[in-house]
């Protein structure tokens, strides 16, 4: 197999031999030594030469080295009828030699030790097809005793079998032993990553049709690149839309499918950019949509140029360029439009009066009453500044109440002459609960209830078209709190202030109140997150307060309060009804109960109806059809086999607002599909027992 520098190889019988020379006993010190092969020859089983790397034959091999790395061979299968080593004359002077001989074997054992620290592993393929006889050494030399745990021999001396040392492993030190270890389970991970890169190729057909798959509590939609698409687009789609707009959904949906970005500008939450809609276009419709500053046209001509195969040649040709200045203008956060707000006229009078009288803590009926004025002290301080009569300062003061910039103390009366206290509305105690409250009360002048009602739905339903699934059941409220259009929100609702709610008719009342529920769930929700027990759920729904009109008004007092006609929490433990007799919320709650206004509030849980917002003027219809789409979802299921039908917990907690069991599932059948209503007809018509079970409530955020 190779050539050794002046060193007796052991062959397979355990002897020596050297080409063309017998040695004798007295030729040799003892002991056996590993040498460096120098222009070895390393054969494969079938003859051929095995070079490195480089194209060089392999050097610096030692017999043990092969023997350790022959053991890899025979663990493939390989069978062997032996391991044959050339020779060459290796001529004998002296003892001193051999000393030295033996004293660079023990180098050679230590180098050997090294290699096997640091996992480096050896291989040789033995050639069985040589026709070299083998010469056994003289009986008297002493056998060689092979490196400890380097070969295992049996007793007739014939290799039956090469394995791996294991002894040099337990005879290594501690650090010795953890460098092997990581080094062996480095090569292990090199070869199953090989082996896994083989394999991918022979699975990537497998995986080319799925979809979507599932891990735990979460799905993942696999989505195929389109090859056919360019998506290194340089330019910018946009397009101007409305909110609740069915063309402009539409427009969205599209680009959405086809993963194309685009920016929306929606004139509702923008109206400044509906000037520039008309001057670009020539009118106010929507949808507009631009390739850049090129303006495409509306819904038709996408529709046109989809079915005709064309959209992905004309969209690359018209934004293989980058968008230039005239394009329409993405919008910027932080930037309001300029609005003409009116101040009102009273407000130079109450400013005198916040600088002139002493606010003060006084006893009043056993109580304390906090940061309060005597109404005396305000008709002096007017008759003294404005320069007019006590009953012209009396009626400034009625003005004043009616605007809510001052109540009394109790709310027993708006404003009259006498031992009577009144504070400003800033000084409430409610204030610090009420989140649209920023500072100061807007001191404009008071828009009309049904016009803030109305540019609140337009934003909030804008963001719902861009933060929510299309089914509206899962909302992004991280994406919410970090977007233009709540920021905007969130200034608007301070026109709420001092808004006169009693204006508005029992149509605009019920709407502005469902839109005014669910807009503080998801204020409330990003603000403090969603209620995890049942004292948290308590402060959500009771400490979380809107200033509206001069009054506060939590999530428990819009629903039970005003929308359900002034009845008490079925889930609450406080007996009382939400407004006394003498409060004047009172005037503002619905004559009349409607049952369909559970399934238009949407409390930010995953059981609870889908998000939505409601207009003035279709509301009764949209309620109905939110009542439809909660029981076609799972709001009702009905089990024949077992005379069961399942509802949703709700009708458990609220069954005063909906009537007795029969009466319920009659009620329900009208809202139900086909389906579910011939099987709920079956079971109610039979005259047999129809048990009803109440599912569940989730109570984990809808995110």
């Amino acid at each position: 197999m190779g050539s050794l520098n002046g060193i007796a190889v052991h062959d397979m019988a355990g002897g020596y031999e050297r080409k063309g020379e017998k040695i004798n006993e007295e030729d040799i010190s003892g002991g056996h030594a590993c040498e460096n092969f120098s222009s070895s020859e390393i054969f494969s089983a079938a003859g051929d030469l095995n070079p490195d790397d480089s194209g060089k034959l392999e050097t610096n091999r030692c017999p043990s080295d092969l023997i350790k790395a022959s053991q890899e061979t025979v663990e493939f299968g390989q069978e062997f009828s032996g391991i044959e080593i050339e020779k060459r004359d290796v001529p004998v002077e002296d003892r001193q030699e051999m000393s030295a001989m033996a004293e660079n074997l023990n180098e050679v054992q230590n180098a050997l030790l090294e290699d096997l620290d640091s996992g480096t592993d050896t291989a040789v393929i033995s050639e069985a097809n040589r026709d070299e006889q083998i010469i056994p050494p003289h009986s008297k030399l002493p056998k060689p005793e092979a490196p400890p745990g380097l070969l295992n021999l049996l007793p007739d001396g014939d290799f039956n079998q090469v394995e791996r040392s294991q002894s040099l492993k337990e005879n290594l030190p501690t650090i010795g032993k953890y460098i092997l270890d990581q080094s062996n389970s480095f090569s292990a991970a090199i070869s199953r990553r090989i082996s896994s890169l083989k394999e991918s190729d022979e699975s990537k057909s497998k995986w080319n049709n799925v979809t979507e798959f599932n891990l735990s509590g979460l799905k993942v939609i696999v989505k195929q690149k389109d090859e056919n698409r360019d998506f290194s687009l340089k330019g910018r789609i946009s397009f101007f839309s409305r909110s609740n707009c069915r063309d402009c959904t539409a427009v969205r949906l599209f680009f959405r499918e086809k993963g194309l970005k685009f920016v929306e500008i929606n004139v509702d939450v923008y109206p400044s950019r509906e000037k520039e809609l008309v001057e670009r276009t020539g009118a106010s419709s929507v949808p507009q949509i631009f390739f850049n500053e090129k303006l495409f046209g509306g819904l038709v001509a996408l529709n046109s140029l989809r079915n005709s195969g064309e959209f992905d040649q004309r969209l690359s040709g018209m934004l293989g360029r980058k968008c230039p200045d005239d394009a329409p203008a993405p919008p910027v956060y932080g930037f309001d439009d300029h609005e003409d707000d009116t101040v009102d006229e009273l407000i130079a009078i109450v400013r005198v009066l916040r600088q002139k009288l002493p606010i003060q803590d006084r006893l009043m009926k056993m109580k304390i009453v906090n940061n309060c004025f005597a109404c005396a002290e305000m008709v002096e301080v007017m008759i003294q500044h404005f320069d007019c009569g006590r009953q012209k300062a009396i009626e400034i003061g009625k003005q004043l109440a009616r605007k809510h910039f001052i109540h009394h103390v109790f709310r027993e009366h708006d404003f009259e002459d006498g031992n009577h206290f009144y504070r400003f509305l800033e000084h409430e105690p409610f204030i610090p609960r009420c989140i649209n409250f920023r500072g100061s009360t807007n001191d404009g002048e008071p828009k009309t209830a049904a016009a803030v009602g109305l540019r609140l739905t337009k934003i909030l339903s804008a963001i719902l078209e861009s933060y929510t699934s299309d089914d509206r059941r899962h909302v992004d409220y991280i994406g919410i709190s970090n977007s233009e259009e709540f920021r905007r929100y969130v200034i608007l609702a301070q026109d709420l202030h001092r808004v006169d709610i009693l204006a508005l008719s029992s149509d605009e009342k019920l709407a502005f109140f469902l839109n005014l529920y669910n807009a503080m769930v998801i204020h409330s929700v990003i603000r403090g997150g969603r209620p995890n027990g049942v004292i948290d759920r308590r402060s959500f729904f009771s400490d979380f307060q809107y200033l509206v009109g001069g009054n506060s008004y939590s999530l428990n007092i819009i629903k039970n309060g005003i929308l359900r006609n002034n009845r008490r929490s079925p889930y609450s433990l406080n007996i009382m009804k939400p407004f006394s007799n003498s409060d004047k919320r009172l005037e503002l709650a619905l004559p009349k109960l409607n049952p369909l206004i559970h399934f238009g509030l949407c409390n930010g849980t995953r059981s609870s109806p889908s998000v939505r917002f409601f207009s003035p003027t279709g509301v009764e219809a949209e309620l109905r059809s939110a009542a439809r789409e909660f029981f076609q979802r799972d709001g009702i299921e009905v089990d024949l086999d077992k005379r069961t039908v399942h509802l949703s917990r709700i009708m458990k907690w609220f069954s005063a607002d909906f009537g007795q069991e029969k009466e319920i599932l009659k009620w329900i059948m009208n809202y139900l599909d086909a389906t579910k209503a011939g099987l709920l007809t079956h079971l109610l018509s039979d005259g047999g027992p129809v048990n009803l079970v109440h599912n569940n409530y989730d109570w984990s955020v809808n995110s």
